[in-house]
């Protein structure tokens, strides 16, 4: 809740603030300007984060790894484009805090050692801080690498995994039936 009244509360009121200050110093037409210019340059820093972020995911993905890492960073680079997008000079220090790669790499590992992922049937979800999932199960990994041991996918847990081809037999007796 106090993170909410932060966020719609107090956060635009500081905006006001500081850019009424920046207006009288600098003038209205010069603060908008200087508005736009920190959206222009932070949409291009985005532009030019993002696709690096998103070659080290496609990279990462392609050797069979998973590119959680390069996720968060994501995430940040999308909160860092919102940020920069909001017209103030106090959400876009915080913007480019999100684009500069040393900050970014800092804030990514800090939300990957808050994660814990947990598996239901299947699937994953992830919820920041530690303890049980809310399905009772434990969660796996430790905070240094929450995503546990990366193994291949083993249905029976037999730790065997058995490569091969098959054919549906399903489909070969409909065509021998169209044949005769």
């Amino acid at each position: 809740m106090s993170i909410l009244l932060f966020v719609f509360i107090i956060m635009p009121i500081a905006e006001m603030a500081v850019l009424i200050q920046v207006g009288g110093m600098i003038g209205v037409f010069n603060t908008i300007g200087f508005v736009l210019l920190t959206a222009v340059i932070g949409a291009w820093l985005l532009r030019q984060q993002g696709m690096a972020t998103l070659l080290k995911a496609n990279q990462r993905l392609s050797s069979g790894e998973l590119p959680a890492k390069e996720v968060a960073e994501g995430l940040i680079l999308a909160v860092g484009g919102v940020l920069l997008i909001t017209p103030g000079f106090i959400t876009d220090a915080f913007g480019f805090l999100c684009l500069i790669p040393f900050t970014r790499y800092w804030l990514s590992a800090l939300a990957l050692r808050r994660m814990v992922a947990s598996s239901k049937s299947g699937g994953f979800y992830f919820r920041a801080g530690g303890g049980q999932s809310p399905f009772g199960q434990e969660p796996f990994g430790d905070r240094n690498n929450p995503f546990g041991q990366q193994r291949p996918f083993d249905r029976d847990g037999s730790g065997d995994i058995i490569e091969g081809e098959y054919r549906d037999e399903t489909k070969t007796d409909h065509d021998r039936l169209d044949k005769k």
